[in-house]
């Protein structure tokens, strides 16, 4: 018989290991300060969403409609009033015509990318969006092509991956791209709201602009995962499309709700005909139980705050703390003056709560930070590109201005022990034989 399942998985796990890529499943320490979750609302801590869920649930209970499972799927027994009521209520908010749950963004996406592109189709991705959407692009009959992240117009040759105008024109521009430009095949252009890594927006305004220029035919469909852009972007965390009034050109959208809206779930905002397709055709929706009603409540509830006008306030109190930690920490670079290897962040003002600290060393300042009760993530390749690991930092409506400063300082004092660590192998025995050996040779 062949060697042993197990062994050969762990040779696998071990390899891993030995490449510093082992992942392993932690708990976050008892009062640790969370710069880490996608929790950006702070929602799923907020003493008052919690207690109007617990109302929710009593008054269901009350009127015999709580139940604790849904029964089987949307198509056999577990549908609900709630459910399609649900539906309605979501699309209308962010202004869509039509709304269809699903149980995660994960399986929105799955589901949508792997039965819409038909054969003979193309979709063109970022080169960095999400793992759920390469996994249901997989699934479809239709060809892949990426192209680099954010970059719509403009001169890419050498950077490996062409802008998305680039990509459209090569596209439309040979001999196989009639179909394209005639119309006769599609072409999906998928994009995120917001990178759950970089922590940056998509141009989206741009995106539609040149997809409308070089499809005039309409066979350009835009599909926006807007997970970390929902419930904190816009004047009603309504998510980046309706931030930017292009509800009616952008072709799909998908909001899920384990981020900022602090329960689980997702929903695909598409046209009724794209809904009943979906229906038909999206098996990670066909072939998986329903919603159960108290996630059906959860969602309820925490689009019944957004709209309450309570979270005005934390929206404002969120900005305040992007804006003060962006300025924190170019101060702390102004003032030591690491190398980009061991700390630097990006140029700009944040556009989303989620700050990317860079260093070659994301494992060392997550370490020291967690040590000090600050619990953050490293996040290296293959998750992100080589050569790009960092500290993935995110802020909250929850956090406050004192933990913001204090966590500052301690990534200040990770930079600064790195650099007497660096100053001290420049400086001992063997640094100095080295230079000796080196001014004997001018």
């Amino acid at each position: 018989m062949g060697q042993h399942l197990d062994d050969v998985f762990a040779s696998l796990l071990a390899r891993r290991g030995t490449q510093g890529r082992l992942r392993r499943l932690t708990l976050p320490s008892p009062g640790s300060v969370d710069f880490s979750s996608n929790s950006y609302l702070s929602l799923s801590s907020n003493a008052v969403v919690k207690a109007a869920y617990l109302e929710r649930l009593s008054h269901a209970w009350n009127q015999g409609e709580f139940s604790l499972g849904s029964g089987g799927s949307r198509l056999l027994d577990g549908n609900s009033p709630a459910a399609e009521a649900l539906e309605r209520e979501i699309a209308a908010f962010h202004g869509a015509p039509a709304g269809l749950l699903f149980n995660s963004g994960f399986e929105a996406n799955t589901g949508l990318f792997s039965c819409a592109p038909q054969k003979g189709d193309v979709v063109l991705y970022d080169e960095l969006i999400h793992a759920s959407v390469h996994d249901g692009m997989k699934l479809s009959r239709a060809r892949r092509v990426p192209f680099r992240h954010n970059c719509v117009r403009g001169d890419t040759r050498d950077a490996g991956l062409r802008s998305l105008d680039d990509t459209l024109r090569d596209l439309t521009s040979r001999e196989q791209g009639a179909k394209y430009r005639n119309g006769t095949s599609n072409v999906f252009i998928a994009v995120e709201g917001v990178y759950s890594m970089d922590g940056d927006a998509a141009p989206l305004k741009d995106i539609v602009e040149c997809v409308e220029e070089r499809l005039p035919g309409g066979n350009g469909y835009i599909i926006v995962d807007e997970a970390h852009s929902t419930g904190w972007m816009g004047e009603r965390g309504e998510g980046l499309v309706s931030h930017l009034g292009l509800e009616n050109r952008v072709w799909a959208r998908v909001h899920t709700f384990g981020k900022a809206m602090g329960c689980a779930g997702a929903i695909v905002l598409c046209s009724p005909t794209t809904r009943t397709y979906l229906i038909n055709y999206a098996r990670s929706l066909i072939y998986t139980t329903a919603m159960p009603y108290p996630m059906l409540a959860g969602i309820k509830t925490a689009y019944d705050h957004l709209q309450s006008g309570q979270v005005e306030s934390q929206l404002t109190h969120l900005g305040h703390l992007m804006r003060h930690t962006h300025n924190l920490l170019t101060s702390l670079i102004s003032r030591r003056q690491p190398t980009r290897q061991i700390f630097h962040i990006s140029k700009g003002l944040p556009q989303s709560p989620i700050i990317p600290l860079f260093t070659s060393e994301a494992r060392s300042l997550a370490q020291f930070c967690q040590e000090r009760g600050f619990m953050v993530r490293p996040i290296v390749a293959p998750t992100v590109p080589a050569g790009s690991d960092r500290v993935r930092m995110c802020l909250h409506a929850g956090n406050t201005v004192e933990e913001v400063e204090l966590f500052c300082k301690a990534v200040e004092g990770w930079v600064r022990r790195q650099q007497d660590t660096a100053m001290g192998s420049c400086s001992g025995p063997e640094a100095i034989v080295k230079q000796s050996r080196e001014s004997s040779k001018l």
